[in-house]
C-alpha cells in the first residue's frame, strides 16, 4: 500500500450526505487513493485468476484491500499529524485541524489494518494476507519515518507502493511467480516520475515540512530529471513483458507500447526543464497511464 504524496494532490470532495465527523473519518482513509489502491489490485486479480468470473473471490480481494489500505492512510496520518499542520495544503487535515483526536484516529486506523488483514486471511489466503502485512509494515515504519530523513524514501516507498497487483494476483493464486514480479516491476518503475512531479509541484510545502524529497532538497533538479528519464525509460520495455509472457494479448502490447511512448515524451519535456506546468503535465500523464494500462491488461488477459 503507498498512500503517499498523490492524495495531496487530489483533494477528497465533502460529502454532505454524511455527518461532518464521520466525514472526517472518511477523510482519514485517503478515499481517492484507496479507490486507485484497490484498482490496482483487481486488476491483478483480474489478470491471474484461473476461472473467467470468479467474482466472489474478487469482491473479497477488493473488500480486504480496500480496509487495509484505509486503516494503513489512517495510520500514516497520525504518524504525520505534526508534518501536516505545517503545510498549508494538508492542514486542514482531521488531525491538525482538531476534528478528531489522535487517540481516535490510532485506534481507528489499528480496527481497519486488523480487520483488512483477517478479511483477507479468511476470505482469500494466508499468503494474501502476509503480503499484505508486509505492504503495511513496510510503508509505516520504513517509508514513513524516512521521508524527513533521507531522499531513498521514495525508493524504499516504491516497494509497499507496487504491492496492490501483486497482491491481487495472489490472491487469486495463492502462489508467487514471475507474473505477479512483472505486475509488480511494472507499478514500482511507474511510481517515481509520478512522485517526483508530485514532489516538483510542492516542493515548497515539503520544505516546510522537512519531508526529504529529492525534488525538495536538491537545487538544479539534475539528479530528479535523471530519475524521470530513467524510470521512465525502463519502464516502457518492462510493461511490455506482460505479453511474452501470454498474459496479455497483440492489442495490449500495442497499447502499452504507445502508453509508454507517450509518458516518455512528457517525462522527456518535464527532465529538460523541472518548471511547475511540466510537473503538471507528467503528474497528469502518469495518472492517465495506470489505469489504462491496467484496463488494457485486463482486457486481453
Amino acid at each position: 500500500m503507498n498512500p503517499t504524496a498523490s492524495d495531496d494532490a487530489l483533494p477528497v470532495a465533502s460529502v454532505t450526505i454524511i455527518p461532518a465527523r464521520w466525514q472526517s473519518f472518511l477523510a482519514l482513509t485517503k478515499p481517492r487513493i484507496t479507490v486507485m489502491i484497490s484498482l490496482s489490485a483487481a486488476a491483478g486479480f483480474a489478470i491471474g485468476s484461473r476461472a473467467q468470473h470468479n467474482w466472489t473471490g474478487f469482491w473479497h480481494t477488493v473488500i480486504g484491500i480496500a480496509l487495509l489500505t484505509s486503516g494503513t492512510s489512517t495510520l500514516n496520518q497520525y504518524w504525520e499529524r505534526e508534518l501536516d499542520a505545517r503545510m498549508p495544503r494538508t492542514r486542514t487535515r482531521p488531525l491538525p485541524a482538531g476534528e478528531i483526536t489522535p487517540v481516535a484516529a490510532l485506534w481507528f486506523g489499528i480496527m481497519l489494518s486488523l480487520v483488512g488483514l483477517a478479511y483477507l486471511f479468511v476470505f482469500t489466503n494466508a499468503l494474501a494476507a502476509a503480503c499484505g502485512f508486509a505492504a503495511l509494515a513496510s510503508y509505516l515504519f520504513l517509508y514513513t519515518p524516512l521521508k524527513t530523513r533521507s531522499t531513498w524514501c521514495t525508493f524504499v516507498g516504491a516497494f509497499p507502493g507496487a504491492l496492490p497487483p501483486f497482491l491481487g494476483w495472489v490472491a487469486a493464486r495463492n502462489e508467487i511467480g514471475l507474473e505477479p514480479l512483472v505486475l509488480f516491476a511494472i507499478l514500482f518503475l511507474w511510481q517515481f516520475p509520478h512522485f517526483h512531479a508530485i514532489a516538483a509541484l510542492y516542493r515548497d510545502d515539503y520544505a516546510s515540512a522537512g519531508i526529504k524529497m529529492l525534488p525538495v532538497v536538491e537545487a538544479d533538479g539534475k539528479s530528479t530529471a535523471r530519475e524521470i528519464m530513467g524510470y521512465s525509460i525502463a519502464l516502457l520495455p518492462v510493461s511490455l513483458l506482460p505479453t511474452y509472457l501470454g498474459i496479455a494479448g497483440p492489442v495490449y502490447f500495442v497499447g502499452a507500447l504507445l502508453l509508454g511512448i507517450y509518458l516518455l515524451r512528457i517525462s522527456w519535456m518535464t527532465a529538460q526543464a523541472l518548471t511547475r506546468e511540466n510537473s503538471l503535465q507528467l503528474l497528469k500523464a502518469s495518472v492517465y497511464y495506470l489505469p489504462l494500462l491496467w484496463a488494457l491488461m485486463v482486457w486481453q488477459r
